[in-house]
């Protein structure tokens, strides 16, 4: 008995030693990852390895401690282990590293950092709480954290505005104010946000620091706009569409409240000339006011001539990448890895997925075989789609796909921005498509898995993006536009919980931050910089605030055939922006004499600027917008003849009392630059100088048409950038039966005209086309058959048509 006695007690004491030796271990488990590379080819269960690998090195259960498997891109896991546990997965095969799963600082939505606006940077917060950014938009979902005003002070005393945001809308000590334009509306009468649209920029340029924001864990971090501190005002605009009449009143509202910076991320759609566009119109009477108006450039790119925010005293905004880019991947049956965009949220869940060819789920009456590669509804059997992934050979089969009850979706696009998706697809280039295609064309049972998307880094950052639209300036050449670029990639900021994140009537979901794109997001980059400058310098002009960010750039490194006309005067810097050294100054009469320059005459000047006094010389001279004060030298020459254009520009000291600033100039070949002088001596702050720079030479053929350098002023501290760009003349003709071209009302052709009609077969002149030219071969004409020159003549000189407008969102 005694014997059994001792057995008992011994088991006993391994029970209990064990428990407590159970416990000290958990007490010294720490989170490690284990990365093991590359996954594996063939038949290769990620999980079941990674759980026997954990299982080898210790007596207890290893499910209770592996943590999660990686099993998408590549192949490792993440676990609570030992020192001794450590020790053993090290030493084993296939390892390649063990380490410690360390705490990092938390990335922001990315843009600001990219930019190095850090959190961390010297902020005026007193100074940055009174100045108010207006934002002209689809209204603001008040109730986000982004706008919430814990820790802000009483209203600024300046504030004129009014809280009229309409039914249940509150504003607070962060949106100081709210008005909507939509009366016609009675259910929707509110400045509250259905679309998601204006808190998205509205938070961009303002926002609170929100932690740990995110589109379903995708694009993770601290949401915060460029200017945390500063104040709302909310102008709703847009219903269904946005009005020219609704803007108009939201600027007229805008200034009159007190806002010191407007923001608007929309436009035309059709060239519109100053006087009848009401984002020029309303954002000329805020530059009267001191209010400097940012404005999107529009998403029609990479075609020339595609941007409508041309007005010299807006400031327009093109849309650059950043260092992070959204991916998604999936995963085929062969084990091929392909790579593609989309922001999808949405899990296969380690589940193999059908895959199907659109071509071969077809119905037996499809009568157009291409229509059933590009999944078109009609052409396909819903039978042989639903619960499959289809392969479409064209982005349209992502909404058919969805149509057809499919699980998700595999498309062809040459989309350049990642998309919000509404169940699992993803996008892929031509050359990726085709391995996926071949895959499931020659297997009985392709299957397939769509992962969901995640961050990687974008090394080749910034780039500007293809839909941005671009310059040149049709309505002015010589005013360089657009005027710089800013994030508007894949950003992350709040949004309406009531309207779809991917836009679509079917996607039920509800989120508090969404992805987006476009140059609207760009916009709310520089309307947040606009303002910290003006916290530091409230004083300045808007031309002042637009010269300084404009001078102090980055410049970009791709090679862009457009130039200056796709990015401006390249990437912003916040930080540089607050010190230029030298600014670029214009004042209303600048501006109003511009006008002169281009044809308005002093009736309508005077109307514009409200000066009786103002009076347009007799013959304006378009000299005067060559040397119109702005940031960047624009100029038109011909292509294999001799040029030489002066232009003159004034700047003003605003860095150290006593500087001297030297000018160094980048040549490039065709181009002979000078400047004088090239030294200017300043003895206080304010003062003024001016200076010519020269340009000449003779450009060479090539299949560039723009030819660019820059112009470096330094005092050994500052060092302003300021861009020249020549622009190559060479146009396509005109179509001469056009309204925007007849000469009813026109007199006598002048007398001093000594050319002559040589349009060719089947063109006529008349006293609006004087004469025409073609240098084509004998059956050749000078009538236009591509558009491009019937676009910049009836820009330049065409007649009035009324046109209806339209604005979208861009």
């Amino acid at each position: 008995m005694a014997k059994y006695s001792f057995l008992l007690f011994l088991y006993a004491y391994f029970i209990i030693k064990s428990i407590a030796s159970s416990g000290n271990d958990d007490d010294n488990r720490s989170l490690h990852i284990i990365y093991m590379g590359s996954l594996p080819k063939g038949d290769y269960s990620p999980t079941s390895h990674h759980l026997s690998m954990l299982q080898q090195t210790t007596n207890n259960d290893a499910k209770n401690h592996i943590v999660r498997s990686y099993h998408r891109s590549f192949n490792g896991f993440a676990a609570m282990i030992t020192d001794q546990q450590r020790e053993m997965l090290s030493k084993m095969e296939g390892v390649v590293s063990v380490f410690p799963s360390r705490t990092l600082q938390l990335h922001t939505t990315r843009s600001w950092d990219f930019m190095g606006f850090q959190e961390s940077i010297q902020r005026n917060n007193t100074g940055e709480s009174d100045v108010i950014i207006g934002v002209i938009d689809t209204g603001i979902w008040p109730e986000s954290k982004s706008f919430n005003d814990d820790g802000f002070g009483p209203i600024p005393e300046k504030w004129k505005g009014a809280c009229e945001g309409g039914k249940n809308f509150t504003c607070n000590n962060k949106i100081i104010g709210a008005r909507h334009y939509l009366k016609r509306i009675v259910s929707d009468a509110s400045a509250r946000d259905f679309d998601g649209h204006g808190s998205h920029t509205a938070s961009t340029a303002a926002g609170n620091r929100v932690s740990d924001a995110s589109f379903y864990g995708i694009a993770g971090g601290v949401a915060r706009g460029g200017a945390p501190s500063a104040r709302i005002a909310v102008y709703r605009v847009c219903d269904a569409a946005c009005s020219d009449d609704a803007i108009l009143a939201a600027f007229d509202d805008s200034i009159a409240d007190g806002v010191d910076v407007v923001t608007i991320s929309m436009g035309p759609t059709v060239p519109i000339p100053f006087d009848s566009n009401s984002i020029a119109i309303g954002s000329f009477h805020a530059m009267e006011k001191g209010i400097l108006t940012i404005n999107s450039a529009g998403n029609s790119g990479p075609e020339s001539e595609t941007t409508h925010s041309l007005s010299p005293w807006i400031f327009s905004v093109a849309a650059s990448t950043m260092d992070r880019r959204i991916i998604d991947k999936v995963l085929l049956g062969n084990g091929l890895t392909l790579s593609g965009k989309s922001i999808n949220s949405f899990s296969s869940n380690g589940k193999k997925i059908p895959l199907v060819y659109g071509k071969m789920a077809s119905r037996s009456n499809c009568s157009d075989e291409r229509e059933a590669e590009g999944c078109y509804s009609y052409c396909l059997d819903p039978k042989r789609t639903k619960g499959k992934i289809l392969l479409c050979d064209n982005e349209d089969g992502y909404e058919w796909a969805s149509k057809l009850e499919a699980f998700g979706s595999m498309v062809v696009s040459n989309e350049f921005e990642a998309q919000v998706v509404s169940y699992p697809s993803i996008s892929i280039d031509l050359k990726t498509y085709d391995l996926a295609k071949a895959y499931a064309n020659s297997n009985t049972t392709p299957y397939a898995e769509i992962f969901t998307s995640e961050d990687f880094n974008n090394t080749i950052a910034p780039i500007i993006a293809d839909f941005s639209s671009r310059g040149p300036n049709y309505a002015i050449p010589e005013i360089m536009k657009p005027d710089i670029c800013a994030p508007g990639i894949e950003i992350l900021a709040a949004y309406s919980p009531i309207s779809s994140p991917s836009e679509e009537s079917t996607d039920k979901r509800s989120v508090q931050y969404n992805i987006l794109s476009g140059t609207s997001m760009a916009c709310p980059h520089v309307a947040a910089i606009a303002a910290f400058v003006k916290v530091f310098h409230p004083d300045w002009s808007p031309a002042a605030i637009k010269s300084s960010i404009m001078t102090t750039a980055k410049p970009m490194n791709e090679t862009n055939k457009e130039k200056e006309f796709a990015y401006g005067s390249g990437f912003l810097d916040p930080i540089r922006a607050i010190n230029p050294g030298l600014v670029f100054d214009l004042s209303k009469d600048d501006h109003v004499n511009l006008l002169c320059s281009i044809g308005y005459d002093t009736a309508k000047v005077r109307l514009i600027s409200g000066d009786n006094s103002t009076s347009c010389p007799s013959s304006s001279s378009q000299s005067m917008a060559k040397d119109f004060n702005y940031p960047a030298i624009v100029a038109r020459v011909q292509q294999q003849k001799p040029f030489t254009v002066n232009f003159t520009r004034t700047v003003t000291n605003v860095g150290f009392a006593n500087s001297t600033y030297k000018a160094q100039v980048q040549q490039q070949l065709g181009m002979n630059i000078t400047v004088v002088p090239n030294i200017l001596t300043f003895k206080s702050v304010k003062e003024k100088q001016s200076f010519v720079v020269n340009v000449g030479g003779k450009l060479n053929s090539s299949e560039e048409s723009v030819v660019s350098s820059s112009l470096l002023c330094s005092d050994g501290t500052h060092s302003v950038r300021k861009y020249i760009s020549l622009l190559e003349v060479i146009d396509s003709g005109i179509w001469p039966e056009s309204k925007s071209f007849n000469d009813d009302g026109f007199g006598p052709i002048p007398k001093k005209w000594k050319g002559a009609c040589g349009g060719g077969k089947n063109f006529t002149c008349n006293n609006k086309i004087i004469g025409a030219r073609h240098y084509l071969n004998e059956n050749g004409s000078a009538r236009d058959v591509v558009g491009h020159g019937s676009h910049t003549a009836s820009i330049a000189a065409g007649n009035k048509v009324l046109l209806n407008h339209v604005l979208l969102f861009v």
